[in-house]
Order: C-alpha cells, then structure tokens, then sequence
C-alpha cells in the first residue's frame, strides 16, 4: 500500500481573491512538501464553470508542479475527452510526460457535471461516443511516428504526425473512475487502471478489486495491486471542536459538488451522473445528493480526528487492508492551510 494525494485545488486561498492565483502556488507548496515526506502521487480534477475557482487547466498545473517536484508521479483525475481536442491534448499530455521524466499519470473520463454538459453545449448522450473516438485518436497520437488521418463522426484530421512522443511507452498509464461491475469490466479489458471512489463501504471496495483482478486475468492480463486506487478522505483534527467543523465543511462541498452535478429538473434526491466508462444515467452512490445532506453520510465516508481515532476506527473496517492502492486529494476550501492542517482526502496506493 502507497500513500497519495487527490487534489482539488483552486485559484482564491482564504481572503486572496482568484486573480492573485495564490491557491495554485498553495498548491505547488502542498505537493512539494507531500513528496519531501513520502507520498508517491498526486491526482488532480478538471473541472469548468463552477464558479468556485476550480482547477480548469489541469495539465498545465501539473506541469508547473513537474518543475518543483523530482519522484512524485503526476496525475489528471480525470481530463474529460468529451471537452478537449484529442491531437492538442494528446500533444500536451506528451509535453508534459517529458517534462516530468515519464511521471505522467493519465486519468480520462466522460464527465458527470450537468454544469459542464450545459456549458461546453454538448449532450450527455454523446458523451461515450466522444470519449471513444478521442481516445482512439489519442493513442495513434502516441503510439505512432507515421503520418496518418482520422476521418470519424466528432474529429477530422489529415495527414498529421503528433508531436512530441511521450517519454512513456507505449504511452503514459491510462486510469479510469469506474463503479459498476459493467464499467470495471470494461476497464480491465482495455487495459486501464482503475480509480475507485470515496464513498463506498469497505467491503463493497474489496468486491470490486477482486472483480476487476479476475477481469484482468480473463483477458489474458496480469494484475498488479498498484493498478487501483481508492480515495478515501482524511482530516487529522487538533481537538473535537475542529472535527466537528471539518465534517461539516465537506458535507457542505460534498452538497454543493452534486448541485452542479444535477440537471435542474432533477428531484432533489436525484442521481448523480458518473464519470468515465459508466453509462451516462447511472450513478454510485444512488441518491448521493439526498445522502450528503446527512452529517451521519459524511462522517461514515470521511476519517477524521486526532490521529489515534483514525488508526482506530481505519483498522476496524473489513476489507481495508485489501484496498491496495489509493490515492488522496487536498482541502478543496482551504489551500493555504499549513500541511499539518490541510485534510487530504486520503487514499493509499
């Protein structure tokens, strides 16, 4: 088991509006300080239109963070496909596996924010389609120094060689946030890795690393428990006061994040749309949004206290030990908090 981080990061820090930028340098002085003291990876969102200053340039983030860093493996958790043109992503991802020495970490997916769906004006129900022929752009875009051309239903390209190659190859791991038995199915059978969520129950999160293990070998693939991350979010508090503020300020961000995620018109205890391979109307957890409203839910998915009640209450949960790899992200709300505050939503790789 590795230990990693799951960032969130943001533009504003505290009183510092976004146009000081001061949450990303925040940022960059988190992770540095995380590799100096042992994590393997940092994880990062992509999200628009939020409103919250939220990370929308991840890879260039990333890249800023390659130039400060030396063994921390950077991650995209995820770059939504349906957003981005696939030659210009593609060479960017490149660029910056470079840069980094062949730390990339390539997380894509389909999106889930109604938010974005509605801004970038695309529809939901095209969102596989998309993430399909982007991806299979992409890894022509790496995989080949030949010129070739690409004539499919959203891209046309002609006569192109994409520029640089990645440093990895064939090309940087490629990681998928699945949950339902179809999706993880579907993502050892492509060979990706596998990013498991935050909120499930232990037990549930063993059943799923077994399944895409057994998937895996059905096609003829070897496994490797640092194939699969799951997030787990962690807050170590200085007393119960500070616990007690931590859980609801995630319940708060847990509730503000499924707003966006829902069409308008979606009841209250709607569905949240999932990300990458899973069908676009189907949601993990069921009626999360009606669930987040209970300070019971985000005290069940989240540690957090001193660290002795972390220890404790993480070695009790069956099937814990079996969750082989994680990764974890920083406060989202805080960034400027010193790292012995900050609460990571704390994974284990």
């Amino acid at each position: 088991m590795k230990f990693g981080l799951f960032t969130s990061a943001q533009a504003n820090s505290g009183d510092l509006g976004p146009e000081t930028g001061q949450g990303f340098r925040d940022y960059l002085d988190f992770n540095v300080a995380a590799e100096r003291l042992g994590f393997v990876s940092s994880f990062s969102v992509e999200h628009h239109f939020t409103g919250w200053n939220q990370v929308s340039a991840t890879l260039m983030l990333l890249t800023a963070l390659a130039m400060r860093t030396t063994r921390l493996r950077l991650g995209s958790a995820v770059m939504v496909l349906p957003w981005h043109n696939p030659v210009l992503l593609a060479e960017q991802a490149a660029t910056l596996d470079l840069i980094s020495g062949g730390r990339l970490d390539l997380g894509i997916g389909k999106g889930y924010r109604h938010s974005e769906f509605k801004g970038f004006q695309i529809a939901p129900e095209e969102a596989e389609a998309r993430f399909d022929e982007a991806l299979e752009v992409m890894v022509r875009a790496f995989t080949e120094r030949d010129r070739f051309s690409h004539r499919g239903r959203f891209w046309r390209f002609e006569d192109i060689v994409v520029e640089p190659p990645p440093a990895q190859k064939p090309h940087p791991p490629l990681w998928v946030a699945a949950g339902s038995a179809a999706s993880i199915r579907r993502a050892a059978a492509r060979g990706f890795n596998l990013i498991l969520d935050q909120y499930a129950a232990p037990e549930l999160i063993a059943e799923r690393i077994a399944l895409f293990k057994a998937e895996r070998k059905a096609h003829g693939l070897s496994f490797d428990p640092m194939q699969v991350a799951v997030a787990r979010q962690l807050y170590v508090a200085e007393d119960e006061a500070d616990r007690v503020a931590a859980l609801e300020r995630q319940a708060a961000y847990t509730r503000r994040t499924v707003e966006v995620s829902r069409p308008p018109a979606d009841p209250p205890a709607s569905r949240v749309r999932t990300c990458s391979l899973m069908p676009i109307k189907q949601a993990v957890p069921r009626n999360m949004l009606c669930l987040a409203r209970r300070i019971s839910f985000t005290r069940s998915s989240n540690s957090c206290g001193k660290p002795a009640r972390i220890m404790c209450c993480s070695q009790s949960r069956v099937g814990w030990r079996s969750c082989s790899v994680s990764r974890a992200r920083s406060c989202p709300h805080s960034p400027a908090l010193p790292l012995r505050r900050r609460r990571p939503n704390e994974c284990s790789r």
